[in-house]
Formats: structure tokens, C-alpha cells, sequence
């Protein structure tokens, strides 16, 4: 920067004191702790003007689709609106000052819109450096005045002292771009372009206050590519990129004007829906993934043919934040997936065989609830067992049976944490009833474990813990064998049979106990039976519901209960509901019965 030629200018003490004095108050405005960017760019541009007795100063930057765009104007200390002549006479004026340039009479202009410059603003000077960014030409900073200099004109010390501007302001906005710069990379997806899940989840914000202000609706959608684990091993991840490059440019050319899009992770996308209930959501949705759909992908493997899965989620009037909304979409995208993909589901408010939201919010409202329901000895008729099972709690106080959503919790990896709960429950009860008297020892207690709570080492050994704590509080001697016993599913087939008997083992050892849920259900009996110590064979209710009518189902219940004495194992037979079936059993040698005959679910009064 030639500062020599400000500091030289002139053999007059006078204007060495003029000159230096300026420089110190750019130097302060430069300095100021009390202004952001914008305001100290702002009091540059103004202490400029004043100190070269410009009357207009504009910085216009060079800008890849517009050419030259006009930032910062500035007409004798405020900021200035340029009408379409003005401005396209400073566009000529900064395109010919990349080399700077002074004109002291604009009627000389030599791109010839001086005179448009006189008659509307009544200017009649120019002086413009170029303003450089880094090694780049970034612009151009050019001022005007209505009267020429004084005195001997725009000297070599005023020019210098422009340039000593412009290189302020250029390295200010080298440091704008580089920032900007950062917080797009920081705030996209490298591979597509699109918003990342940060940037998706504080626009989410935004709009969510925005909705709240104007009273707006709008919708929220996932979005999966069915299979696409396969297209990544099958072709590799360079050919998956292209693939969710694809589907990113197919998904956002078909959306509506308001809407947007965001990569949420992996080959999951977001889509923010303005202003649409469930039907339009769906019909946008629809015609989305039918689009990317109709056109096989071409790729440097060949065409690969796409469908796409979706979850539309709508915000409720009471939602704090929009989670509520993205935990639907999230659940109805499971159901899209669980009802064989490439479909759109959207939360419909009167179903509950899969209420996973309700499911959510309850864990985090700590809603779950356990009920017991009684086992009797089918030869006596007497209470010897019962069966924790777990609830959901409505805002509204209904319950939500297990049965309506277990199998979607289990998908979306909530079973561990409600199993921890009923397992402490039934704990905690049992503890009581045997220190007040109400049962005996031999009295069992059943708890349903999923293979997610088994998995889980941590909870398993807080289980443990507790189990250890419970039992010293019962000052009773409860020997080798404990009366919890914990039910497992054949149904939630595992297969690798060595993990289940080592996640086993540790409650095994401590002395609980084991009963195979649901025997009959899947082709994995026997060999449960075979290679885990089974105490109890609950049998399938559909066959217990069957066997009165369909003779082959009678003789297999009861050629299990044969197998089972033979093999010291007891057997619990499920979904009793008349005496007729209860005597049944009872001949065919069933030692246990469960049903609503016997006494339906009770909700436990105390939640410990």
C-alpha cells in the first residue's frame, strides 16, 4: 500500500499535519471495539467521504451472476438508492477502475456516462481504485463530488489514501467470504449440496416460530431409498453417491416454491412442507417419490431402478418445538418400511395398533405403567404366579395395551428402556408382597425381556444391582432359586444362539428363571428348548383359542404337555377365556392357566 505518498505528500508542514490527521481518524474508526463489521464498515466509508470531500461513495463488488452489485452506497453520509441510470453509469465508472482512475470533470467520462452522472445527481468528479480481496479483484471503491478538489486536486496523498480504504475494506471482506465460506461447508452436505441436519434442525426453529406467529400449518417428511445398503455393497459407495445425488436433484425439482429440502444422514432425506395439512403432504409426497421412481438411475454401472419410503409428520397446537412433528414422521416412515416400502404413510390420529409417538412421549413423560395379570394352578384353581405387563398412559389417562406397540418399539429400539422399567416394577412389587405376607416365596413373578435389554450389558448388570439390593431388603431366605422369571419370545428370533446363552448366563447364575413365551409361534421352538434351560412352556394362545375346534391343534397342545412333564418343565397355557377350555388343559395335564377366565389385567396401584 503506497502510504509513503500520503505521509510525502507536499514540502507544507500544513498539509502533512492534514493528511496525518485523517489517517488518524480512519485509524480510529478502524479500531472501534464498539461496532460489528457492518457498522465499522459503514463509519469508514463515512469518514472517507468526509476527509476527501466526497459527496457519494459506493463500493461495488464483482459478483459472478450479476457482474457488478452495489453493496454500500453512500450519499453525503446516508445510505443511497441508485435509480437504473445511475447505477449502470457507476457500473461503467467501476469497470473501468481496476486500475485506478481519476476524472475531474465527468463530462470527459470515457465510457461515456459522465453526463447521465451530472444531470442526475450533479456530479462532476470521480476518483475509483480497485478494492482486491486476498489475490482476487473483489471491486471497486469509487466516490463522487459536485464540486472539483480545491487547490491543486485530487493529489497523490488523497489516492493513497483512497487505496489505503479500499485495502481496509478488502481485507474485511476476504474475511466476510472466508467466514461465510466456513458456515456453508459447516452448514451443507459436501455430497449433494443440500442443507445438512444441523442446519436442517435451526431452520426447523425458524420455521416453527414462524408458524406460531402467522397461525401457519405445515407438514414434515423423511424420506429413506429402499435398499440402498444393498446398492452400496452390491456396486460400491461411488456408485451409491451417485445414486443419492440423483435422488437429491429429483427431490428438490419437484418441490413447491416454500418447501425445502435437507440431507437428514446417510440415504435419509428431510423435506419441509409450508403450509400443507395431511392431504396435501401426502398427494406432495406422492408425486415426489412417484417422480424419482418413474426414471431408473443411469450410473457408471448401468440403470439402477429407485423407490423411496416416507413418514409425513404434522406439528400438534400444544407442540413446544417441532420434535413432536419430526418423531411422527420418523414413526410413520417405520410404517412405511414395516408395510413393505415404496409408499407414504402419514399419522393418522384415529389409529392405535402403532402409536410409537405415543410410545415416546410417554418414556419421556415417564407415562409407562405396569398391570399384573394373575396365573392359576389349572388342578387347584389357586394363584401361583402372575405376569407384569406393560402400559402406556394417555394425556387423557386411557391405557395403551402392549400388544399395540410393542412390535414398533421394538424397531425403533425402545424396548430396552421400557423393559428396565417393568423389570423394576416387578421387582420392587414383589419385594413388597413377600415383606408384608400377601404371597410366599414360591409365588413367581413374570417379566417379559426383549434381545435389546439383553444386549444391553449396562442394564443388565443395573438389573443385577437392584435385584441384589431387593433381595436383602425381603429378610427372607430365598434360596438358590428366585421368584422372578423372566420371559423370552421365540418370535424374536436370534440368531446367533451362543450371544443369547452368554447375555443369559449372568441372570441364569443369580437364580431367575426362564419361560419360552408364546411356543408355537415360530419354527425356532425346539430349538430353544433344546439349548436353554427352560423352567416354563407358556403355550401359543391361538392354539389354546383353536384346539376346542380343530382336533390336530388339540393333539398338539396336548402331546406338548406330555413332552414338557416328561422333561420337568411347566407348562402355562395362554388366552383362557371359558371353564370349558380351562377343564380341557386341566385333562391334558397343563399345570398353569392364563387368561381372562382367570382374571383380566389389573394396573398396579403402586409405581415404584
Amino acid at each position: 500500500m503506497p502510504l509513503d505518498a500520503a505521509v510525502t505528500a507536499g514540502e507544507n508542514p500544513d498539509e502533512l499535519f492534514r493528511h496525518g490527521r485523517r489517517l488518524n481518524r480512519l485509524l480510529r474508526q478502524a479500531t472501534r471495539h464498539d461496532l460489528d463489521d457492518e457498522a465499522r464498515f459503514t463509519a469508514i466509508m463515512d469518514e472517507a467521504a468526509r476527509s476527501l470531500g466526497l459527496n457519494l461513495l459506493f463500493l461495488a463488488e464483482w459478483d459472478d451472476i450479476a457482474g457488478v452489485r452495489f453493496r454500500h452506497v453512500r450519499l453525503d453520509g446516508d445510505p443511497a438508492a441508485l435509480d437504473g441510470a445511475v447505477e449502470e453509469a457507476l457500473r461503467g465508472l467501476a469497470l473501468a477502475s481496476q486500475e485506478p482512475l481519476v476524472l475531474d470533470d465527468l463530462a470527459r467520462d470515457p465510457v461515456g456516462d459522465g453526463q447521465v452522472l451530472r444531470r442526475e445527481t450533479g456530479m462532476v468528479f470521480y476518483a475509483g481504485v480497485p478494492v482486491w480481496s486476498g489475490d482476487a479483484l473483489a471491486g471497486v471503491l469509487g466516490g463522487l463530488a459536485r464540486c472539483p478538489p480545491e487547490g491543486e486536486g485530487f493529489a497523490e496523498a488523497d489516492l493513497a489514501y483512497l487505496e489505503l480504504v479500499a485495502g481496509w475494506l478488502g481485507h474485511h471482506l476476504y474475511q466476510v467470504r472466508q467466514r461465510l465460506l466456513l458456515e456453508r461447508h459447516a452448514l451443507t452436505d459436501a455430497l449433494t449440496g443440500l442443507l445438512n441436519r444441523r442446519a436442517a434442525e435451526g431452520r426447523l426453529h425458524e420455521e416453527m416460530a414462524r408458524a406460531r406467529r402467522h397461525g401457519e400449518s405445515f407438514a414434515v417428511a423423511l424420506v429413506d431409498i429402499d435398499h440402498f445398503k444393498r446398492v452400496n455393497d452390491r456396486y460400491g459407495h461411488a456408485v451409491g453417491d451417485q445414486v443419492l445425488k440423483v435422488v437429491s436433484r429429483r427431490l428438490e425439482a419437484g418441490l413447491r416454491d416454500d418447501d425445502w429440502l435437507a440431507r437428514w444422514g446417510g440415504e435419509e432425506f428431510l423435506i419441509f412442507l409450508r403450509d400443507a395439512d395431511v392431504q396435501e403432504a401426502s398427494y406432495v409426497m406422492q408425486r415426489l417419490t412417484g417422480h424419482v421412481k418413474a426414471q431408473p438411475i443411469a450410473t457408471q454401472v448401468g440403470n439402477i431402478a429407485i423407490t423411496l419410503s416416507a413418514g409425513i409428520g404434522l406439528p400438534e397446537r400444544d407442540d413446544a418445538d417441532y420434535h413432536p412433528a419430526l418423531e411422527l414422521a420418523d414413526s410413520c416412515l417405520y410404517q412405511a418400511k414395516s408395510n413393505g416400502r415404496d409408499r407414504v404413510e402419514a399419522f393418522d390420529a384415529t389409529a392405535t395398533h402403532w402409536p410409537v409417538q405415543v410410545v415416546k412421549r410417554a418414556l419421556r413423560d415417564a407415562r409407562v405403567r405396569v398391570a399384573s395379570q394373575v396365573i392359576v394352578d389349572l388342578q387347584t384353581g389357586q394363584p401361583v404366579a402372575d405376569e407384569s405387563l406393560a402400559r402406556v398412559a394417555l394425556p387423557d389417562g386411557r391405557l395403551v395395551s402392549a400388544g399395540e406397540f410393542v412390535e414398533v418399539a421394538e424397531g425403533l429400539g425402545l424396548m430396552s428402556e421400557i423393559d428396565r422399567y417393568v423389570t423394576r416394577q416387578a421387582m420392587a412389587r414383589c419385594t413388597a408382597n413377600l415383606s408384608q405376607g400377601k404371597v410366599g416365596k414360591d409365588f413367581a413373578h413374570f417379566v417379559n425381556l426383549s434381545p435389546q435389554f439383553l444386549a444391553r450389558r449396562d442394564l443388565v448388570e443395573e438389573m443385577l444391582a437392584n435385584a441384589m439390593s431387593y433381595c436383602q431388603s425381603c429378610n427372607l431366605d430365598l434360596g438358590p432359586v428366585k421368584p422372578i422369571v423372566f420371559e423370552i419370545t421365540e418370535r424374536q428370533f436370534l440368531s446367533n444362539l451362543e450371544t443369547l446363552e452368554a447375555d443369559l448366563k449372568p441372570l441364569l447364575d443369580f437364580g431367575f428363571r426362564l419361560a419360552l413365551d408364546d411356543f408355537g409361534s415360530g419354527y425356532s421352538s425346539f430349538l430353544y428348548l433344546a439349548r436353554l434351560p427352560i423352567s416354563y412352556l407358556k403355550i401359543e394362545g391361538w392354539m389354546v383359542a383353536n384346539m376346542k375346534q380343530q382336533r390336530k391343534i388339540a393333539a398338539i397342545v396336548e402331546s406338548l404337555a406330555g413332552f414338557a412333564r416328561r422333561e420337568n418343565i411347566i407348562t402355562v397355557a395362554e388366552c383362557i377365556e371359558d371353564e370349558e377350555t380351562a377343564r380341557i388343559l386341566r385333562d391334558m395335564g397343563v399345570h398353569l392357566g392364563q387368561g381372562w377366565y382367570f382374571g383380566r389385567p389389573v394396573l398396579e396401584e403402586n409405581q415404584y
